[in-house]
Parts: structure tokens; C-alpha cells; sequence
């Protein structure tokens, strides 16, 4: 009898659960409403008009969407969006995993070091690029400098003068800007690994790389997924790096979706750059929806 009322009690239990859980998320939900859902339905609206200024406002359906998808500046612009996202996050992902493994060792001044490597994350990304603009700058940048004197290059260089040299800069100005917040997040999944496994593999007699392979990765990967989830939307939607640094150039060669967007914008074509603003959204979702998979959170949590 007591394995039954116990059975019978389950789902009122489960139910009240369930509702203390949506009460204690409903400002979220609210707030994901008010500021996430509205204005992305306000733009998925505007889209299907041809709102440009000082002319009437006009439906126009899907015709937007059809100019867009035969719009080659705009397939060059998510071109360079995934080339710049699989260069960046990359590169952050291995650069972060290895700082993360140094300064998770004990070593002097470790404490120091960890609050140092937080430095480039905190300046503004604006600052950082306008920075790099002085790094690269033709007459007196710090790597024409460097390369004039060490007798690498007789003259200077225009690193922003070429798509392939714009690019780099980009991505070399990105991964430093943001490789630290991939280090603390990869740091903090180690605080959370238990050491005695590490010790028991030691006893074992397996080496570094069969640890970090069998024990560290595994475990670190709900971490990593957060890690790579976030850079990822992140490079998807960069703006004001390239906005700063390139302006787009040269040619074109370095205008994001984003960017593309705010061109639109600013030309006062908002019909047009709601439906690129909205090609980023839904790209955003469907790679978030695919790390989120890839992470198996309902795995972790069981």
C-alpha cells in the first residue's frame, strides 16, 4: 500500500516541481518576450515591406527575400562571416584550452597571471580595434617597425590594403581580444573536474595525453560547447572590430552580414536590412541549436 500512495504521489510532486521551476523562470521568459521575440517578429514584418525613407511604404511579401538570395554582395558577406568564425573560433578554442591547462598548474604567481590574461576581454572592443589601427598603420605601426628592423621586410607593408592581409589582421585582432574568455570558462570547467580521477589514472600508469583525452575532454565538454556557443554568435554578429579596422574594405572584401545589414540601414533601405538582420538571427539559432545538441546537457544533468 505505501509503494502505491508513493506511485500516486509522484505526479502531484512532479507538478508542483514543474511549477515552482516556470515560476522562478517567468522573468526570463518575460524579458526573452519582451526583448527578443517582439523585436525579431518587428523585423520579420518590416522585411516583407519596401520601407525605404521619403518614399511610401509599400508590401511587398517575399520579394525581399528573393533579391537577397540572388544578391552576390550578400553571398560574399556570409562568405566572409563563416571563413572569419571557423578562422577565429578556432584558433580561440586552442589557444584558450592551452592557457586554460598552463594556469591550471601550480605555478608561481599563478594568481597574477590569471587576472593578467582577463586584461584583453575587459577593453572595449571598439578601443581594442582602434588599438590594432595603430598596430597595423602603414607609416608607424609597431609590425611594419618590427619588420623593417629585423630585416624580415625592406619596406612597409599595407596589412589592411589587401583582402588577404585585412582578413588576417581581423582574425589576429579578434583572437586576441576574446582567446581569454575561452581560457576562464575552460579554467573553471577544470575547478570542477575531481582531481582523484587524475590520481587513479596516475596510479594506472597512463600518460598526459591519455588523461586529457579519456578524462579532461569528456568531462570539459559541456564547458567547451558554452565556450564555443557564445564566441560563435559572437563572430556570426561581429560588427564593430570590422566597422573600426577595415570599414569593410578593401573592396568589400571584409563586410560581414552584420555590417552589410547596417549599410542598408544607413542608407535608409530598412525593408532591405530587416531581411539580413534576420538572416543573422536564424543563423545564429540553428548553430546555437546545434551546439546545444552536440553539449548532450540532459546527460550531464543525469
Amino acid at each position: 500500500m505505501k509503494n502505491t500512495m508513493r506511485r500516486n504521489e509522484r505526479p502531484s510532486e512532479y507538478g508542483t516541481v514543474a511549477g515552482t521551476a516556470w515560476l522562478f523562470n517567468l522573468p526570463m521568459v518575460l524579458l526573452t518576450v519582451v526583448f527578443i521575440a517582439v523585436p525579431v517578429c518587428g523585423t520579420l514584418l518590416t522585411s516583407l515591406y519596401r520601407n525605404v525613407t521619403f518614399l511610401p511604404e509599400q508590401w511587398v511579401g517575399l520579394q525581399t527575400y528573393q533579391r537577397l538570395l540572388g544578391d552576390p554582395f550578400f553571398w560574399q558577406s556570409v562568405r566572409f562571416t563563416a571563413l572569419f568564425l571557423l578562422a577565429s573560433v578556432v584558433l580561440e578554442l586552442g589557444l584558450g584550452l592551452s592557457f586554460a591547462l598552463l594556469l591550471n598548474e601550480r605555478l608561481a604567481g599563478r594568481g597574477f597571471l590569471r587576472v593578467a590574461v582577463l586584461v584583453p576581454w575587459a577593453i572595449p572592443m571598439a578601443v581594442s580595434a582602434r588599438v590594432w589601427e595603430h598596430i597595423y598603420n602603414y607609416e608607424f605601426g609597431l609590425f611594419n617597425f618590427l619588420m623593417r628592423h629585423l630585416g624580415i621586410a625592406e619596406t612597409s607593408i599595407n596589412w589592411l590594403g589587401s583582402a588577404p592581409g585585412a582578413f588576417a589582421a581581423l582574425v589576429i585582432s579578434d583572437v586576441w581580444k576574446t582567446t581569454p574568455f575561452v581560457t576562464i570558462i575552460a579554467l573553471a570547467g577544470f575547478s570542477a573536474i575531481p582531481q582523484d580521477l587524475y590520481r587513479q589514472a596516475m596510479i594506472d600508469g597512463t600518460h598526459f595525453g591519455q588523461r586529457f583525452r579519456y578524462i579532461t575532454l569528456p568531462l570539459l565538454r559541456p564547458v567547451l560547447v558554452v565556450a564555443l556557443l557564445f564566441r560563435t554568435i559572437d563572430a556570426i554578429r561581429i560588427f564593430d572590430l570590422i566597422y573600426v579596422l577595415t570599414g569593410g574594405g578593401p573592396g568589400g572584401a571584409t563586410t560581414s552580414v552584420s555590417l552589410y545589414a547596417f549599410q542598408y540601414y544607413v542608407s535608409g533601405d530598412f525593408g532591405y536590412g530587416s531581411a539580413v538582420s534576420l538572416v543573422v538571427f536564424l543563423l545564429a539559432g540553428l548553430l546555437a541549436a546545434g551546439y546545444i545538441r552536440a553539449g548532450r546537457f540532459g546527460e550531464v544533468l543525469r
